[in-house]
C-alpha cells in the first residue's frame, strides 16, 4: 500500500451477535494502514474482538498478542489448479480470509454457502444456511437434477448446461429447505402413452393430405386412430381419447387440416362418427371444444363465418322435422350443463350470424344415442344446412341465441336414416317377407324383406339354420385332441380372466392380453385364442365372444343386383363381432360345384390391407408390432349351402366393411377353429354387410411387387373404386 496517500478510517455497522437480522454474528472493524502503529483501544462489553481491515487486507484480533499466537490446527489450504484463481489467504494469521470494501464479515464466513470462489476449497467448517436445523429429519436435500429439454427423439440435453461444473446457484424463491419449498414432481404413470415426436415414424401422408384428403385417406386415419384408443383401452390406460388424439396429430396421423365451408373431402353424408376425436382428426370440425367451428384470424379469412355445428351436447336444440332445426347457440353454462349466465354476441355465435348475412352453407353433425344402449352416442354427419335467421330469446332469466338450420335439398339421407330403421323394426310392411329367419335360434331375430319388388314372395333357398360350424364325416385331424389339462384355465377358479391373473392359461396364449376390450377386437392375430368349457371362469368371461352368438340386429333384404344381402338395423363399431360363418367344415374333395356360391376358403388370395395399431403411436417398439398373417395349421373350406346362419348372405366387396379372423374355441376336449367376422371400420345402420372372398384362380402374370395376380372365378359387382373385376 502506499503510503503517501493513506485510507481514512471508516466506521462499519456493529450489531449484537444475538441480532437475527444477520445469518452470523459481526464484529465491528475498522479500516487503516496494518503498517501504521495500532492506536489503544480500551475494552468494550459490546464489541469483544475489534478487528482492522482494509480493502483486501487480512482481518486481525486486536485483542490477541501477535508474538504468542498459537500455531494453527486447521489443515493447509488448498492449492489453486490454475494461476486464474484467486489469492491464497496468508498463513500467517489463522484467521485471513479475502473480503471486498463494504462487506461485513464474520470470523468463519465464507463468501458463497454452497461454493467457494475459483472452485476452492474453503478451510473453514461451513455453516448452515436457512432451513431445516442441523441434524433434523430429512435434513439432507436430494441433488437436483438439471432442467432437460427433448431435442428429436428421446435425445436430452441439460437446459442449463455450460462449461462450469460448480453446483449452480439457487435462484429467487422460497428458501432453501422451507417448507414445500422442493417442487414435487409429477406421478408418473406408466399407463399414459402420450407420445410427442418419433423421427422413425413415417404417417405415410404428404403435407398437401394433411391439408385436403379423399375417401381412402379419410378411411384409413380412422381406422389407424381407433387402433391406436383400442390398444390404449387393452393397457388400462388413462385418459385414453385424448392421448389417441393427440399421438396421432404430433406423428401426422391426420387429414383435412385446413378450414372449408361446404363439403370435407372424403367425407360421406351418413357416415358415422363415436366421439369427437374421430370428427377433428378428418377436418369436419377441427374444433374441439364448444359446438361451433369457424374461421378465425389465423384461418386468413377475409370475414368471418361458421363451418359447421355439432348438435349434441348440452343445449336444448329442437328438432322441428327431418330437416328443420333451431339451435341454441354456445355460452353461459355451468359444469351441470344449467344455463346460469348470458350468452355472448362472440366467436361462434358471432360466426353464425355472419353465415345469415353472408348465406354460406353450415355443415350438421348430429348426436345421436344408440337404440340398443342408451349409454353409448355416435355422431352423424347430416349434411349441409343454411343459417335462414337468429333471434334472441330469454330461458330460465337468462338470454339465448337461436338459429334456424334448414338443410340443403338433393343430398343422401343421414340422420333420416335413423328414423327410416324404426319402420324396420316394426313387422308389419309389405316388404316383409319373414319375421325370424332364425326360428328363434338367435338370441335377435333376423327378418327378410323384399323393397325392390314387393310383389316378389320368393324366399332364399331352403337351408337349415344353425348358428355354429358343423364338421363333416371327416372330423379336424386326431392331432387337434389335446390332454383336457392342457386346454383351458383352471386357474381362475370362477373369476372373469383378467391379466391380474399371471397364472391364467388363456391370458398367456394370447399374448399376456385379453383379445378383447368391452366386446371389440383389439388386434387381428394369427390365432385367438377363446375360452371353452375345461375354462373355470364364468360363462360371462370376456373372452368368450364369437361363442357367444349374434348380438346385434341385422336384416336379410334383397339387393339390386346381387340377389340377397345382409345389412345392420344399427351402427356398428370398428372391432365389434357380427357372427360366424357357420356351415359344414369339409375336405377338398368333398366340396361339390354348388358349394361354391356358399363356401368360405381360407387359402384363397385375399386383398392385403392393415388394420392393427402402430406401436410407435403408442410409445412402443417398431419390432413389437402384432402380426396379422393368419397362422392355420391347414386350409379351412367351410359350405354354407345346406347348413348356415346369417353369415351365408353376407355378400362379396373388394372394398370390404367386414373381415374374418380365425378363433380357436374348445369344445368336448377338442379344439376347433371357427371363422369370425368383425367391423373392420364404423357401419352405419342400413348399410350393406360385405367382405372379401378372395380369389383362386392363379394367373401366369405378375404384379410390380414381385407376387402372382389371381383371378376369381365369377364377375365382381362390388362397384367399389378398388374393385379388382373379379372373385371367388
Amino acid at each position: 500500500m502506499d503510503k503517501s496517500n493513506p485510507i481514512e478510517p471508516k466506521s462499519f455497522t456493529s450489531l449484537r451477535p444475538g441480532n437475527t437480522s444477520s445469518p452470523t454474528p459481526l464484529r465491528m472493524v475498522r479500516c487503516f494502514d496494518l503498517n501504521a502503529e495500532p492506536p489503544v483501544t480500551p475494552p468494550s462489553p459490546m464489541v469483544s474482538s475489534l478487528q482492522i481491515v482494509t480493502p483486501f487486507s487480512a482481518v486481525i484480533d486486536l485483542n490477541a498478542e501477535p508474538p504468542t499466537t498459537p500455531p494453527s490446527t486447521r489443515p493447509p489450504p488448498v492449492t489453486p489448479s490454475t494461476a486464474s484463481d484467486h489469492v491464497i489467504p496468508s498463513t500467517t494469521s489463522p484467521l485471513a480470509q479475502m473480503v471486498t470494501p463494504l462487506q461485513p464479515i464474520g470470523s468463519f464466513d465464507i463468501l458463497d454457502n454452497e461454493s467457494c470462489p475459483g472452485d476452492i476449497a474453503s478451510t473453514h467448517p461451513i455453516k448452515k444456511g436457512r432451513g431445516r436445523p442441523k441434524g433434523s429429519k430429512n435434513s439432507k436435500m436430494p441433488a437436483k437434477k438439471p432442467k432437460t429439454v427433448e431435442v428429436s427423439g428421446n435425445e436430452k440435453c441439460a437446459a442449463d448446461a455450460g462449461l462450469s461444473t460448480a453446483p449452480t446457484k439457487r435462484g429467487p424463491g422460497r428458501p432453501k429447505g422451507s417448507k414445500n419449498s422442493a417442487k414435487k414432481p409429477q406421478s408418473y404413470d406408466p399407463n399414459r402413452k402420450m407420445v410427442k415426436s418419433c423421427l422413425s415414424f413415417d404417417s405415410k401422408i404428404t403435407e398437401a393430405e394433411r391439408e385436403t384428403g379423399n375417401k381412402e385417406l379419410v378411411e384409413s386415419v380412422l381406422i389407424r386412430y381407433d387402433a391406436v384408443r383400442r390398444r390404449l383401452c387393452q393397457l388400462q390406460s388413462a385418459i385414453v381419447l385424448q392421448t389417441a388424439q393427440a399421438n396421432c396429430k404430433n406423428l401426422g396421423v391426420m387429414t383435412n387440416r385446413k378450414r372449408r365451408i361446404g363439403p370435407v373431402p372424403g367425407i360421406q353424408v351418413g357416415d358415422i362418427f363415436y366421439n369427437r376425436s374421430e370428427i377433428s382428426l378428418i377436418g369436419l370440425q377441427i374444433q374441439m371444444v364448444g359446438g361451433i367451428d369457424y374461421f378465425s384470424v389465423e384461418d386468413g379469412a377475409d370475414t368471418l363465418g361458421a363451418t359447421s355445428v355439432v348438435t349434441s351436447g348440452n343445449f336444448e336444440d329442437k328438432i322441428l322435422d327431418l330437416h328443420t332445426l333451431d339451435y341454441t347457440g354456445s355460452g353461459g353454462l355451468d359444469s351441470n350443463g344449467r344455463q346460469v349466465a348470458d350468452q355472448k354476441l362472440e366467436k361462434g355465435n358471432l360466426a353464425l350470424t355472419k353465415s345469415v348475412e353472408n348465406g354460406n352453407e353450415v355443415r350438421v353433425i348430429r348426436g345421436l344415442k344408440v337404440p340398443s344402449d342408451e349409454k353409448t352416442k355416435i355422431y352423424m354427419y347430416d349434411g349441409l344446412y343454411s343459417v335462414s335467421k337468429w333471434w334472441e330469446k330469454t330461458e330460465n332469466g337468462f338470454k339465448v341465441f337461436k338459429f334456424r338450420l334448414e338443410r340443403k335439398q338433393g343430398q343422401p339421407s343421414g340422420y333420416a336414416i335413423s328414423k327410416e330403421v324404426e319402420k324396420w323394426n316394426k313387422f308389419g310392411l309389405d316388404s316383409f317377407l319373414l319375421e325370424d329367419l332364425s326360428s328363434r335360434k338367435e338370441v335377435l331375430p333376423v327378418s327378410l324383406v323384399n323393397e325392390e319388388d314387393v310383389n316378389d314372395e320368393k324366399r332364399p333357398e331352403r337351408f337349415v339354420y344353425i348358428t355354429h360350424m358343423s364338421c363333416s364325416s371327416q372330423i379336424l385331424d386326431p392331432s387337434t385332441v389335446k390332454d383336457p389339462q392342457s386346454i383351458g384355465c383352471h386357474s381362475c377358479e370362477g373369476r372373469l380372466c383378467s391379466t391380474k391373473n399371471p397364472k391364467c392359461a388363456c391370458i398367456k396364449k394370447n399374448g399376456g392380453y385379453l383379445p378383447y376390450h368391452n366386446g371389440l377386437l383389439v388386434c387381428r392375430k394369427p390365432m385367438v385364442y377363446e375360452c371353452g368349457e375345461l375354462c373355470s371362469c364364468p360363462l360371462d368371461c370376456q373372452n368368450r365372444v364369437v361363442q357367444s352368438g349374434l348380438k346385434i340386429s341385422v336384416q336379410v333384404f334383397k339387393t339390386k343386383d346381387c340377389g340377397w344381402g345382409l345389412r345392420s338395423l344399427e351402427p356398428i363399431r370398428a372391432g365389434t363381432f357380427i357372427c360366424e360363418f357357420a356351415g359344414l367344415v369339409m375336405a377338398k374333395e368333398e366340396v361339390e360345384e354348388e358349394d361354391e356360391e356358399y363356401m368360405f376358403d381360407s387359402s384363397r388370395d385375399f386383398n392385403r390391407f392393415r388394420w392393427n395399431y402402430e406401436p410407435e403411436l403408442v410409445g412402443e417398439d417398431c419390432r413389437e408390432q402384432v402380426s396379422e398373417v393368419f397362422n392355420l395349421p391347414s386350409p379351412i373350406l367351410i359350405s354354407a349351402r345346406r347348413y348356415g346362419n346369417v353369415g351365408r348372405f353376407m355378400n362379396h366387396s373388394c372394398s370390404p366393411n367386414v373381415m374374418w379372423q380365425p378363433v380357436e374355441c374348445e369344445e368336448n376336449g377338442e379344439s376347433y377353429v371357427r371363422i369370425g367376422f368383425f367391423a373392420m371400420k364404423h357401419i352405419p345402420p342400413l348399410t350393406e354387410l360385405r367382405y372379401d372372398y378372395g380369389m383362386s384362380c392363379v394367373a401366369e402374370e405378375v404384379g410390380e411387387d414381385g407376387r402372382r395376380i389371381f383371378k376369381g372365378k365369377k364377375l365382381c359387382l362390388c362397384g367399389s373404386l378398388n374393385c379388382r373385376g373379379s372373385f371367388g
